[in-house]
């Protein structure tokens, strides 16, 4: 579909439809925002390939914003790039993916999932395929088209072997966790927090760190390019701890490639570097103190993670499905996170309190594997 007003016939056939099955193709090695280059759909009586390089898709906001409830799979960033092409998010998501890990089916890709569900082989060899070039071939619409074919038939099998085994609602939660997740592009004073090894900054180095990372961000925004394209992690950690003050100081900082910077550029980092000097103590972005702990709680957290990974295996859920090794420090530290409510808490989180107030204990099964012993 390359045209508006067959997306228009799309948007149309797709109106009163109850569920919608929804897969974008996009590229994000040589940009800073993940370009889009095919959007399939699906419906009951349809499969349509639409060219977001030939049509604006904005008109499928109508869809996205009704009362139907959009199937994908393992769509997180699916749910990205529509929000930048829409302006908009599904009103209601179910994900194969979080579905099949509330069922013993782990986090299969698609293909596996579509095998264990329907006994059917999916076509492949198109993973690497350069989606931006036109025309495609029979055989990449083909591909493309498979990846929304299954998914409201997809969405009929787990929502009944969910509803089996009574964990709908955990499903159903877990997707809307996964909709309402903020996927705006993070604060530029925050990126420095990727530089490797950046735990161990302080004072001016930590200071520096922030303005130059911060500088890169945004004109790798700006520009709309890899962040690494406009200076190498290397090269910014080197600023960072050499500080320097002229062009010649700048250019000897490892990790510039050989290309060095053009005299704007150069003029920039040395501003940023001068910033990050004068940057009070105050001003610097820490880590949020959810992903650190407090050193006298890391053993709890092991045996916590421990506890969890063995309570999901006896659910016959993903690991991740239950808790992860985040949501087990969340909790520790000070009870907030997915640990804090909901089903979550009633299955985990209780028996955690009485683990720690030592009204429980872990032991050994005989079969191997943890089991909760209650002291009281």
């Amino acid at each position: 579909m390359d045209d508006p007003p067959g997306l228009d016939d799309v948007v149309a056939a797709m109106r009163d439809e109850p569920v919608y099955g929804l897969d974008t193709e996009f590229h994000g090695e040589r940009s800073y925002f993940p370009k889009l280059a095919l959007l399939q759909c699906s419906w009951s009586s349809g499969i349509a390939l639409i060219d977001p390089l030939a049509v604006d898709v904005a008109p499928l906001a109508e869809i996205l914003q009704g009362d139907a409830t959009m199937v994908t799979h393992a769509g997180d960033q699916d749910l990205a790039i529509l929000e930048r092409a829409t302006g908009t998010r599904p009103t209601r998501l179910f994900d194969t993916q979080v579905a099949a890990g509330f069922i013993g089916m782990g986090q299969p890709g698609l293909a596996e999932l579509v095998r264990r569900v329907t006994g059917d082989a999916m076509a492949k060899g198109q993973q690497l395929t350069d989606w931006t070039r036109r025309p495609l071939d029979d055989n990449q619409r083909r591909y493309a088209a498979a990846d929304v074919e299954y998914l409201l038939e997809l969405h009929d099998e787990l929502w009944r072997s969910l509803e089996k085994a009574e964990r709908l609602d955990w499903a159903l939660d877990e997707c809307e966790e996964l909709l309402e997740r903020d996927r705006t592009s993070r604060d530029p004073d925050t990126a420095w927090w990727k530089i490797k090894g950046s735990r161990r900054f302080r004072g001016e180095t930590r200071r520096v760190a922030q303005s130059v990372a911060a500088w890169r961000e945004r004109t790798a925004m700006e520009r709309d390019l890899p962040a690494r394209f406009v200076l190498s992690d290397l090269a910014l950690a080197g600023i960072a701890q050499r500080r320097p003050q002229n062009a010649k100081q700048l250019q000897g900082i490892r990790g510039l490639d050989g290309r060095g910077l053009g005299e704007r550029a150069q003029r920039e980092v040395l501003k940023a570097v001068e910033d990050g000097i004068a940057l009070s103590d105050n001003a610097v972005m820490r880590p949020p103190a959810g992903q650190e702990l407090d050193r006298s709680l890391g053993p709890a957290a092991n045996v916590v993670l421990a506890f969890a990974n063995q309570c999901a295996a006896d659910l016959d859920l993903h690991s991740s499905a239950l808790a992860t090794r985040a949501d087990v420090i969340d909790y520790l530290r000070d009870r907030t996170g997915r640990l804090a409510h909901g089903w979550r808490h009633e299955v985990l989180a209780e028996p955690i309190e009485r683990l720690l107030d030592g009204s429980a204990a872990l032991g050994l099964r005989a079969e191997g594997g943890l089991r909760l012993i209650d002291l009281a």
